[in-house]
């Protein structure tokens, strides 16, 4: 699934197809993704401008001028396409490319801008749903998600108050949607890497007893910001099936420090230790098990 660096690296090649345009034209080709389209959904987007298009994790978010939002989410195949002056182009891309298969092209929008924007789930686990942006602080799908790790506002404090008194490994805490918005599976093992913290680590070790944050804390949120800036300027990771809008990979897969790296070298220097492999919650794990305490 995407992580917050690829949804972040569509929705900027959206901006320029859907930001200041109207639907002109909606078509819903099938009654559902995940879950059924919001009823009158064709007809709650047609004539609409999108004055907005931001992102909250994982998920896409359209400001409509009738005071809804788009929520828009890809799900594990989904993908955009942007059609406009003869050319295709997909924003955000995997190794394994993206169906375009036009049995598969769920949603189409057909723009002021001149573009037609579609888009293509093969599995159907992407979903929208149209929420008043009055209601949206208490949707369900945002309402319990922590900080965005690029805002102003993240740091040392949030993440040592979000990780005081938890039992759970590092990795588990900040693969928890309501410690750090957006992160997922990659971006926490490169962030723990980079700050050389173990995955394994008890994640309430980077607040002080008194709440306060550790130095730990401090490097930590750090790299996860690195971490993120680099993907989203690289165009995010080319693992699976995750396309640019724009039809080109995205490259950060090449800078991985960890990642998909097993029995390699650590990148850190002077460290002579070698990338192991683990298993924690189901997923796969990769660190340094000499530098990363």
């Amino acid at each position: 699934m995407p992580e917050l660096p690829e949804v972040e690296t569509v929705r900027l090649g959206l901006v320029p197809a859907m930001e200041g345009a109207r639907f002109t034209r909606v078509e819903a080709r099938r009654p559902d993704l995940r879950w059924p389209f919001p009823k009158d959904f064709v007809a709650r987007l047609e004539g609409k401008t999108v004055t907005g298009l931001g992102r909250r994790a994982k998920y896409l978010l359209a400001d409509l001028s009738s005071g809804d939002v788009l929520i828009m989410h890809l799900g594990m195949s989904g993908s955009f396409r942007v059609a406009m002056n003869g050319e295709e182009a997909t924003p955000g891309d995997f190794e394994h490319e993206r169906s375009k298969a036009a049995a598969h092209d769920h949603v189409v929008f057909h723009m002021s801008s001149g573009s037609c924007v579609t888009f293509n789930d093969p599995r159907r686990f992407g979903f929208m749903k149209l929420v008043p942006r009055a209601e949206l602080d208490r949707e369900p799908l945002l309402r319990s998600i922590g900080p965005e790790p690029l805002g102003n506002e993240f740091g040392a404090a949030l993440l040592a108050h979000a990780c005081r008194g938890k039992k759970t490994s590092l990795k588990a805490a900040l693969s928890d949607q309501r410690v750090v918005a957006g992160l997922g599976n990659i971006y926490v093992c490169e962030a723990l890497s980079r700050a050389r913290l173990s995955p394994k680590r008890r994640a309430a070790t980077i607040a002080l007893k008194n709440g306060e944050p550790h130095a730990r804390a401090a490097a930590l949120a750090d790299a996860i910001k690195a971490v993120l800036n680099d993907a989203i300027k690289a165009g995010g990771s080319s693992l699976r099936d995750h396309r640019r809008t724009d039809g080109e990979l995205g490259y950060f897969q090449h800078s991985f420090r960890v990642y998909d790296r097993e029995g390699e070298k650590c990148p850190t220097p002077g460290c002579k230790g070698k990338i192991r492999r683990i298993v924690q919650t189901g997923r796969s794990t990769f660190f340094c098990p000499v530098c990363q305490k």
